[in-house]
C-alpha cells in the first residue's frame, strides 16, 4: 500500500483552474432525492417555446418575460431572475448564436477570485503525481474519440467552453441523447444558477490542428455532427446549494451533470448518439482506486500552452485526493491539460476492454500538473437514473 499523508496544499497550488468562476461554500446537500428540470426549448424550426405550463410559472414568478427571452432577456443576470433550481432550467435554441467566429473565439475565464488555502481540511490524500504530460488524440475524432465534444454556454462575464461527452442511455439504446459534463459548467453554484445558451458540439474541429488551421476549414469540419442544445438539465443538489469555482473547492466531489439535447437543425431523426458516431457506458461502480491500471482524461484545452481547437489527453494510474473526510474521495492523475478540459472525461477500461466514463475533469493547480475528478456512486447514479427514466417514452 503506499503511504498517504493529509494534504498541505498552497494557496497558490489548489486554484480551481479547470473550474469557472463561481464562488460559494456551505455544508453539502442530499443529492438522493436529486432529480432532472424539466423539459424546456424551443423546436428546431424555429416554432413557439415549448415549455410545460407549471415551468411558465414558476418563470412568471421570477419575472421572466418567455417572448423576450429568446431576443435578450437571458442576458439579465439579477439574483431574482438567475434560475437555480433544476425544474427551473430553460433554454431555448436561439439559432446560429453559435456562428463561426463565436465558436472560435471563446474561451475559458481566468479565475479572479482568490484561491482557498485548504490545508485543514480533513481527509487524507496520496502524494501528488508526477506531471503527465497532454498529447493530442488522433484524429478523426469521430472514429478515435467519438462522442467527446465541444460544450459552449454563457456567463455572466461572457461566453465560455467546457469540455463533454455523449453517454448511453439504457432507455434508448444506440439512439442516446444524453451527455455528460462537470457541474461548474453548467450551474454557478451558491452564488448563482444556471448557465445559458447550453450548445454542445462532439467530435469538434475531428481532424484536429490548430486554432490557425481550423479558421481555413469549413464550419463544417468544425461541426461534423451539428449543434446539439441542452433541453433538460441536472446536477447535485450538493452543488447547486454549496458549489462554485473558488472557495467552492470543497464541493468539487460532487462536481458532476447531466443534460439531455436536441438538435439545432433537423438531423432527420436521428440521436446524438448516431450523428456522432458513439457514446460510453457510465460506470458507477468503479472499482478501488488501487485495483484501476490506468485513466484517461480527454478534453480540448484551452488556455496556454494549449489553444482549445485540438483534443487532448492523459493516461496516468489514479491516486486519491480527499479534502474532506466527510465526503467522497476523488481521483487524482499527473496530467498538464488547463481550462477548457473541464467536464471532460475520464475512461477506464471496462470488463469487455471498451472505455467507460467513470469521472469527469473537474480541477487542478494553475500551472497544470496534475488534475482531479469526482467518485461516480449513489448520488450520481440517482440523477442519471432520473433523467433517462423522464426521456424514456419521450426522445
Amino acid at each position: 500500500m503506499r503511504s498517504i499523508r493529509r494534504p498541505v496544499l498552497a494557496a497558490a497550488a489548489l486554484t480551481a483552474v479547470l473550474a469557472l468562476t463561481a464562488t460559494g461554500c456551505g455544508p453539502e446537500g442530499d443529492n438522493a432525492n436529486a432529480k432532472p428540470s424539466q423539459a424546456a426549448g424551443q423546436d428546431t424550426g424555429g416554432g413557439d417555446f415549448k415549455i410545460p405550463q407549471e415551468i411558465q410559472d414558476k418563470l412568471r414568478e421570477h419575472g421572466v418575460d418567455l417572448d423576450k427571452w429568446k431576443n435578450g432577456e437571458w442576458k439579465n443576470w439579477d439574483r431574482d431572475k438567475w434560475l437555480r433550481e433544476a425544474g427551473e432550467f430553460i433554454n431555448p435554441i436561439i439559432k446560429d448564436f453559435w456562428d463561426k467566429d463565436k465558436i472560435d473565439q471563446v474561451k475559458p475565464p481566468q479565475d479572479p477570485s482568490k484561491p482557498e488555502d485548504i490545508s485543514e481540511d480533513q481527509g487524507k490524500t496520496d502524494p501528488e503525481p508526477a506531471a503527465v504530460p497532454a498529447q493530442a488524440v488522433k484524429t478523426p475524432y469521430d472514429s478515435t474519440a467519438p462522442g467527446v465534444g465541444l460544450l459552449l454556454f454563457s456567463t455572466p462575464k461572457g461566453e465560455s467552453r467546457c469540455s463533454a461527452t455523449v453517454v448511453k442511455d439504457p432507455a434508448h439504446p444506440g439512439k442516446s441523447n444524453l451527455v455528460w459534463t462537470a457541474a461548474h459548467c453548467v450551474h454557478a453554484g451558491k452564488s448563482g444558477g444556471w448557465y445559458r445558451n447550453m450548445m454542445f458540439v462532439p467530435n469538434f474541429n475531428k481532424t484536429g490542428g490548430s486554432a490557425g488551421e481550423l479558421k481555413n476549414k469549413p464550419f463544417e469540419d468544425r461541426v461534423p455532427a451539428g449543434k446539439w442544445w441542452a433541453d433538460d438539465m441536472a446536477t447535485s443538489q450538493q452543488w447547486i446549494k454549496a458549489g462554485g469555482a473558488v472557495p467552492g473547492v470543497p464541493m468539487a466531489p460532487y462536481d458532476y451533470a447531466l443534460m439531455h439535447v436536441k438538435p439545432e437543425q433537423s438531423t432527420g431523426g436521428k440521436s446524438l448518439e448516431e450523428m456522432a458516431g458513439g457514446a460510453y457506458k457510465v460506470d458507477f461502480n468503479a472499482p478501488a482506486m488501487a485495483k484501476i491500471p490506468s485513466l484517461t482524461a480527454q478534453g480540448y484545452p484551452a488556455e496556454p500552452p494549449f489553444d482549445g481547437a485540438a483534443q487532448q489527453q492523459c493516461t496516468d494510474k489514479p491516486t486519491r485526493l480527499s479534502m474532506d473526510a466527510r465526503k467522497p474521495t476523488m481521483y487524482r492523475i499527473g496530467c498538464t491539460m488547463t481550462g477548457g478540459s473541464s467536464g471532460g472525461p475520464w475512461f477506464a477500461k471496462g470488463s469487455d476492454g471498451e472505455p467507460e466514463l467513470i469521472s469527469n475533469m473537474s480541477m487542478g493547480p494553475r500551472p497544470a500538473r496534475w488534475s482531479a475528478g469526482p467518485h461516480l456512486g449513489p448520488e450520481a447514479k440517482a440523477m442519471f437514473d432520473n433523467m433517462s427514466k423522464k426521456w424514456a417514452s419521450k426522445q
